[in-house]
């Protein structure tokens, strides 16, 4: 189980610098595989951290929310497969029409080139949010309609997102411990408890001065509790 934790682990790299995100993911690869490349690294370093991190062989999980005219998203999309990322999100509030037709475009795009076409998570409430189930199923339900491959989504709600839909699930608020700024948090071992696919943790990582030591102590957390 505690090697299954590494496997679902994705670091976020929240960071306006070059050479801090380098030093994380040489710290942590390969026993993490999986770097989420959000609006600050991407903002700040643009297309060459994603190659970068490709080329030191880790994986990306592109955070940028995708939401705009079907056009625009469907090309935002072919780019996100052109930089090799692994995966990206889309926001679901954009609708079915828009998602079904960026799905269409990516996945034709991707047999013309002879090549697989990365996974398109959709995001449905952001976890700072304090938000009803009901809010969270709704827009579930239009990734699965939409034939997208998962969604973000906060721990207590991926539980019954892959029972009605079987949906790939990412889950952000990681915390240490339950005591937070945030609303819809859980601990490794609530998200490994309630099966997640992924979760994905960034400042009780990148903010101490040894990386590697953190996300030791973060998921052997579950184990002491």
């Amino acid at each position: 189980m505690f090697k299954k934790s590494w496997e679902k682990l994705i670091v976020a790299l929240d960071i306006a610098s070059e050479k801090k995100i380098k030093e994380v993911v040489q710290a942590l690869y390969p026993k993490v595989k999986k770097f989420k490349v959000g609006l600050i690294a991407y903002t700040f370093l643009g297309p060459k951290i994603i190659k970068w991190i490709n080329n030191q062989g880790g994986e990306v999980f592109l955070d940028l929310k995708f939401f705009d005219i079907p056009n625009t998203m469907s090309e935002a999309a072919k780019l996100a497969m052109d930089m090799g990322v692994w995966a990206f999100t889309v926001h679901l509030r954009s609708g079915k029409d828009s998602l079904r037709f960026l799905k269409e475009q990516l996945v034709s795009e991707a047999e013309n080139r002879g090549q697989h076409p990365p996974l398109i998570i959709g995001v449905t409430e952001l976890t700072s949010k304090k938000v009803s189930l009901s809010k969270v199923m709704t827009l579930a339900k239009v990734a699965y309609e939409s034939k997208l491959d998962g969604v973000v989504c906060s721990v207590w709600e991926a539980r019954k997102i892959k029972k009605s839909f079987g949906l790939l699930t990412i889950t952000p608020g990681i915390r240490k411990r339950k005591e937070d700024d945030q609303t819809r948090i859980a601990t490794v071992k609530d998200a490994l408890k309630e099966d997640v696919d992924y979760f994905v943790v960034g400042r009780p990582i990148i903010k101490e001065k040894d990386y590697l030591k953190a996300v030791k102590k973060l998921l052997e957390e579950r184990r002491e509790r």
